[in-house]
């Protein structure tokens, strides 16, 4: 019997924005994330909700790569601007 590797959640963040029209290259970089294009309203957003979705992690006190997916999705959901 082989022996399973234990999942692990995504060991970075990358956002894409379609929407950009401006001709604006946008690019936002961290650790663990890149935001790539979008209009400046939705890098705007995805940035914030990058920012709070590494702060939730922290409070819980995990690491990104401990996160599984449809947690790791919930707290983005949360995260994001209305």
């Amino acid at each position: 019997m082989t022996k399973r590797k234990p999942r692990r959640g995504p060991d970075a963040l990358l956002g894409l924005g379609l929407d950009n029209n401006d001709g604006h290259k946008r690019i936002t970089t961290g650790e663990q994330f890149a935001i790539l294009g979008g209009s400046a309203e939705t890098h705007e957003r995805m940035t914030e909700t990058v920012v709070k979705t590494f702060e939730e992690l922290k409070q819980r006190g995990k690491h990104l790569s401990e996160v599984r997916p449809v947690e790791l999705a919930d707290i983005i959901k949360k995260a994001s601007p209305r």
